[in-house]
């Protein structure tokens, strides 16, 4: 009998040394992704798929895949997959929850202390050599100690950010699709808002709620123009919850003070975007997850989902149980 076969979509940070044992391996070695049109030639006689969110799995190229057992996808989120079209075709999909929220938690606070205190700014600002003397104003931000966070949405990246804010003194506000439990909100000294509200009486705002047709430019001219002069916005979760345009107008014209974003819309920025020409936003390129524990736990997930899938065992970790009897 021919061994199944799986095409994974990168290299990754993982050994692949239990799945050749026992399966057909074909990785996408390039360090761009692969084309749409790559892809659907491939997904044509695979039985299994290991994708990456740069990867479009849309209903044609699941529909394509009339061999495809099972697509495991090495990430939380799953928007760029038709999670619809998969479980119309009896396709369970994997992700891997869970293992990236103290990373991702780690490197947003990173960013808003950065961009509270002005770090990538002074940097190169030392390195051009304008760094003439001590000054009483030079480079002022804000203090992080004492201030007011709002957290929008309160899931496990959320939850990590209110313990770590909790360290700091800051009153934190949080809002969320539905109001959590009393019992986390008294752990975690959260409490519950209106969205506007915790617009015009936070300091740092920091987004961590998905991204779903609801909140796909959550953040526009109307919700900037609600928020403090002085309040610094921080995205590590998807670059479409924030208007690229309206940013730009808000960190310009000084409607905001300041914003730091792991994500963009689209993804990688364009060269040309007006963004890279501002000094008060900090951008990185999609790497809130990237340590390297991390990054190795997410890939071993992403095999192990696969290799369930193709041995038509439960997924551990399935987005669409649904699929199950």
């Amino acid at each position: 009998m021919s061994q199944p076969k799986v095409f994974i979509t990168r290299r990754l940070p993982a050994s692949l040394e239990s799945l050749q044992q026992h399966v057909a391996v074909e990785v996408w070695s390039e360090r761009q992704p692969p084309s749409y049109e790559v892809l659907l030639d491939k997904i044509r006689e695979m039985d299994g798929l290991l994708c990456l969110l740069t990867d479009r799995i849309d209903r044609p190229l699941i529909e394509a895949g009339t061999q495809l057992k099972v697509i495991s996808q090495m990430a939380v989120g799953y928007d760029n997959i038709d999670i619809a079209a998969a479980t119309a075709q009896q396709i369970p999909v994997g992700h891997t929850p869970d293992v990236l929220t103290d990373a991702t938690a780690d490197f947003t606070w990173a960013l808003l202390m950065a961009a509270a205190r002005r770090v990538v700014e002074a940097d190169r600002f030392t390195r051009d050599q304008q760094w003439q003397t001590w000054e009483p104003d030079l480079l002022l931000g804000g203090d992080v100690a004492g201030a007011t966070l709002g957290i929008v949405g309160l899931g496990r990246i959320g939850q990590a950010m209110a313990r770590r804010a909790r360290g700091f003194d800051m009153r934190i506000l949080y809002t969320n699709a539905e109001r959590c439990d009393p019992t986390l909100e008294a752990m975690l000294n959260a409490e519950f808002v209106p969205f506007d509200e915790l617009l015009q009486a936070s300091d740092f705002v920091t987004i961590h709620t998905p991204l779903t047709p609801a909140t796909h430019h959550l953040f526009s001219d109307r919700e900037f123009q609600q928020m403090q002069r002085s309040a610094v916005l921080v995205n590590t979760a998807r670059g479409s919850i924030v208007d690229p345009e309206a940013l730009y107008r808000a960190l310009s014209e000084g409607q905001i003070a300041a914003a730091a974003i792991d994500v963009t819309e689209p993804e990688p920025i364009p060269a040309d975007s007006p963004l890279l020409t501002l000094d008060n936003l900090i951008i990185t390129p999609h790497i809130a997850s990237a340590s390297r524990q991390t990054r190795e736990k997410m890939a071993t997930m992403a095999i192990n989902n696969l290799m369930a899938g193709l041995q038509g065992k439960r997924l551990p970790h399935c987005v669409n149980p649904e699929v199950y009897p």
